[in-house]
């Protein structure tokens, strides 16, 4: 499937399994990680061929003109497990070179259930975020997730090597230290935005944000260094109740993302599904504006079945909205005339069966 596009917005419709959402997810590997289904490389390509896939893209991107390409590739020995990316024909050495290009955000129906499912979603939900303004942030917690791993393995030996633990306590310290202070700082700045931007008449209404963790409820207390030497000292006494657990009990990765419905002063989860929907587009809208501020370049926006269970005035308010941040927005659903406000500031697709035909 290949498709020519401007600098519009991309309008994809038709039904339900017509692959609208393959299309949003393959330009979701344009950015660092899994993607919007955090699927694992291998399971991604087509179930009829031989597990290779690739995507190919030319934009303009932050630094100008470039060409990305990534996916997955069979070798003398066999199917890669994890996706190449090349830049302009370079192979990128790290997944972190692709922010230097785009920043992409999206919004899927799973995230639906986002404020009451498991804190796990939310975790994940931020260090996205935080990931689209510090590019070093995904590394950080992928080798904070290693780090514990290790640590973890360690305690389940009857007689651990205090030496190995030692040093990996240290690390796992420094590293829950920076988590925890580069998820406040995105708190602070998105707050800030919220706060700058508020317009009373929204139909998407502000979200009062914070996060809960041992690290995070300390980091606007203490000094990093004060905060790493505190939790190397805990990390040390609480290691025969983590031995006995059979995982470490604290740090950034037991922390949780609180979100309020600022207007009604109540808590998101307690909210109405269609509040909840709304906070959430509000909350990836502030974080648009909060990336194009940065960056001085509005990211790109994958909405799925955004407007599916918005009513005509929120829809065209949402168009509006993305059009004032200067954001390109690829947006599905099942009915086109969804899209009717937007007023040919979109290209229009229809998918069947994989294949699109221009509206």
């Amino acid at each position: 499937m290949s498709l020519d596009i401007d600098q519009r917005h991309v309008v994809l419709s038709g039904a339900n399994g017509a692959g609208k959402t393959n299309l949003l997810e393959a330009i979701s590997f344009l950015s660092p990680g899994r993607g919007m289904r955090r699927a694992v490389s291998d399971t991604i390509a087509n179930t009829h061929g031989d597990g290779t896939w690739s995507v190919f893209a030319q934009m303009e991107g932050m630094e100008g003109d470039v060409r990305i390409g990534t996916g997955l590739q069979k070798t003398a020995i066999g199917l890669e497990t994890n996706r190449r990316i090349h830049i302009d024909g370079v192979q990128a050495r790290a997944n972190e070179q692709l922010l230097d290009h785009s920043r992409i955000i999206w919004l899927t129906p799973a995230m639906d259930g986002l404020f009451t499912g498991p804190a796990g979603d939310r975790r994940r939900f931020m260090d996205r975020l935080v990931l689209a303004i510090d590019p070093a942030h995904g590394k950080r917690v992928s080798n904070y997730e290693r780090t514990m791993r290790n640590r973890n393995k360690i305690l389940k030996d009857d007689m651990p090597d205090a030496a190995w633990l030692d040093a990996l306590e240290v690390q796992f310290a420094e590293l829950a230290t920076a988590i925890a202070f580069a998820r406040m700082e995105l708190i602070t700045l998105l707050s800030r935005v919220i706060v700058e931007n508020d317009d009373p008449n929204s139909p998407f209404p502000d979200a009062l944000i914070s996060m809960e963790g041992l690290l995070e409820n300390m980091a606007g207390e203490i000094s990093a260094s004060d905060l790493e030497e505190q939790f190397l000292h805990q990390l040390h006494a609480s290691r025969r109740l983590d031995a006995a657990a059979g995982r470490t009990l604290q740090g950034p990765h037991r922390s949780d993302l609180l979100v309020h419905h600022r207007p009604k002063a109540m808590k998101a989860a307690l909210c109405s599904t269609g509040e909840q929907k709304a906070l959430l587009i509000g909350l990836l809208l502030a974080h648009a504006k909060l990336v194009g501020d940065m960056h001085g370049a509005a990211p790109i926006l994958l909405l799925d079945e955004v407007a599916a269970h918005l009513d005509s005035e929120r829809r065209a308010a949402l168009y509006e909205m993305i059009d004032k941040l200067g954001c390109q927005a690829w947006m599905t659903g099942t009915d086109q005339s969804l899209f009717e406000a937007l007023e040919g500031r979109a290209q229009c697709f229809n998918v069947a069966n994989g294949v699109l035909d221009p509206i």
